[in-house]
């Protein structure tokens, strides 16, 4: 475990509550320099009856709609094929742009539209300071542009009334996902319409208030902020710590001093090399008599479906020069090998027609099961399952308990991930599998060899990422005696243990960490984050004054030129 690391040591409090009067804060434009108003009376509130009242809040709020608050804009694509469409000086966003995105505000997305591309989409430009929030895929994203921009049609944004801080409106949607996904309809994934988000319930307070809000949630926030900024480095320190204690395990320092106190458990490394050989030899000639039995049987049966695959002869050697992962001498005991000449290597397949199987017996893993929960360390749930017949009608190969799969191919290379089968199985072509088909060699010691592995480090650098046999064929595999891998094993079960005990307690407090935020922000959009000043003006005035400006501009004969920019 990592030296003054421990779970009591990881923590997020909630910040004490500021004592002073919130409303002497800054940005109170709209500030009265008397108290000459009056309070709304209880039953003038909600005018017309036209806003849902979600929960109570102070008589001197409003239950209001987005709609009401501003105007709401949809977004647009033109048509991607059309180069003259795009990479103009007209910032255009689309959801993609906010996938990971934590800040308030944004500049720009990764896309441009010119002039034209503009008009030959339903997209809107759409002043700075807009609030932009995506309506599909997912519902939720929440930004703010600071330039003049569009968006795709996976938005719905909010140009605010004047009175209207957009801040706190930004964080009001962040606090009403659930509402809005809730509101959301579609079949292949849910979508928030135009009038459904303008729809949408919102606590209005008065002008000043909000801004006391919003400065009040920021400075709790940030104060989370500093919690989860030690998490993180809480987080990067044990990660360094799991690569550092596979690196020690796999250059033999781990198990120096078992090696000095038990020599007699120590076996000539090319002795154990040699037995790994001729073990590895009488699993294919096992391997090759069940086959023989196996085309024996597929031609009493007339030779129906596909003839059972033959199995491939071992690799012994491979003329790719030894890949050391080790800066280091290993220890004297101690053989390198190339992995191939301890290991089968495996690719999956995935052949046509395998969606339609439903048989039962051999699960068939994707490389999306790995994100599944459960198989975080042993692949177990498989979205699709077969019978040995079609396994073998489609020539699958069914590789045994314990084979070491990971990626092959794409963008989940990067993620490192090794999974561990925990019954024979078959998986796609997304992925490779190291199957250890000897006894001298420990299952749970090559697969903590495997962790230590960094994929990244040795994919194809092509425009997809690849891993090939050539890649993983001359990676550097340490041979010790069966006794010291099992002493290697029981030091790593015990530091794992100790470690994922650990893991688990800072991805609580995440949590925790996260359900605080919500904490914050339902008080803040209920009245209870800060006290009411009583010279505020009551946002009943506000929406009356945003209601006429509304009716004035509506009023307004559009001229041509205005016509045409909104075409």
């Amino acid at each position: 475990m990592p030296r003054g690391m421990s779970s009591a040591s990881i923590s997020i409090r909630p910040p004490a509550a500021s004592t002073s009067p919130p409303w002497k804060s800054r940005h109170c434009p709209c500030a009265p320099t008397d108290s000459s108003h009056r309070q709304p009376s209880p039953d003038k509130r909600g005018a017309g009856g036209m806003s849902e009242r979600l929960w109570d809040i102070p008589p001197t709020w409003e239950w209001s709609r987005i709609g009401e608050l501003g105007n709401v804009v949809s977004g647009g694509t033109p048509p991607t094929k059309v180069s003259k469409y795009w990479e103009g000086d007209i910032i255009w966003f689309a959801p993609s742009d906010l996938t990971g995105y934590k800040r308030k505000f944004i500049e720009r997305g990764a896309k441009t539209l010119t002039k034209v591309g503009l008009a030959k989409s339903s997209a809107k430009l759409m002043p700075a300071g807009s609030v932009m929030f995506s309506s599909r895929a997912p519902v939720g994203y929440t930004a703010i542009n600071t330039k003049p921009s569009a968006t795709n049609q996976g938005f719905k944004s909010i140009v605010p009334h004047d009175g209207l801080f957009n801040e706190y409106l930004y964080y009001y949607l962040q606090a009403a996902k659930q509402i809005a996904e809730q509101r959301a309809t579609g079949t292949t994934f849910k979508e928030l319409s135009g009038s459904a988000f303008g729809a949408l319930p919102v606590p209005l307070a008065p002008t000043c208030e909000q801004r006391r809000i919003v400065e009040k949630i920021e400075a709790l926030f940030a104060e989370i902020d500093k919690g989860v900024e030690s998490l993180q480095a809480a987080k990067s320190t044990l990660d360094l710590y799991r690569k550092s204690l596979l690196k020690s395990a796999f250059e033999g320092r781990l198990t120096a001093d078992w090696r000095s106190r038990n020599p007699d458990k120590l076996e000539d490394p090319e002795t154990l090399f040699a037995r790994i050989r001729k073990e590895r030899e009488a699993s294919y000639q096992t391997a090759l008599a069940d086959w023989e039995q196996s085309v024996t049987k597929w031609k009493e049966n007339g030779e129906k479906g596909k003839k059972p695959a033959k199995p491939k002869k071992m690799k012994h050697e491979t003329m790719q020069p030894l890949l050391s992962l080790f800066n280091v001498p290993l220890p004297s005991s101690w053989l390198a090998a190339k992995v191939v000449t301890v290991l089968d290597i495996v690719s999956g397949a995935t052949p046509k027609g395998i969606n339609s199987c439903n048989g039962k017996g051999i699960p068939f893993f994707k490389i999306s099961d790995m994100n599944a929960k459960g198989n975080e360390i042993e692949l177990s749930q498989a979205s699709l399952n077969l019978s040995a017949n079609e396994a073998q009608a489609l020539g699958l190969v069914v590789c045994p308990a314990g084979t070491i799969v990971f990626p092959k191919r794409g963008g989940a290379i990067l993620t490192n991930k090794k999974r561990r089968l925990c019954q024979p199985s078959c998986f796609d072509l997304n992925t490779m599998g190291l199957v250890n088909q000897t006894k001298t060699v420990l299952q749970k010691f090559a697969y903590y060899w495997m962790l230590g592995v960094d994929l990244s480090a040795i994919y194809d650098g092509s425009n997809v990422p690849q891993i090939n046999n050539k890649n993983v064929e001359p990676l550097c595999f340490p041979i010790c005696s069966p006794d010291e891998q099992a002493q290697i094993v029981r030091i790593l079960d015990a530091r794992f243990e100790a470690l994922e005990v650990l893991q688990t307690e800072i991805n609580a407090t995440f949590a925790r960490a996260e359900a605080l935020r919500q904490s914050i922000l339902k008080r803040a959009f209920s009245g209870k984050l800060v006290p009411q000043d009583p010279n505020d003006e009551p946002a009943t005035v506000l929406l009356e004054r945003i209601k006429a400006e509304r009716t004035v501009t509506s009023r307004k004969p559009a001229t041509r030129k205005h016509k045409a920019a909104h075409r």
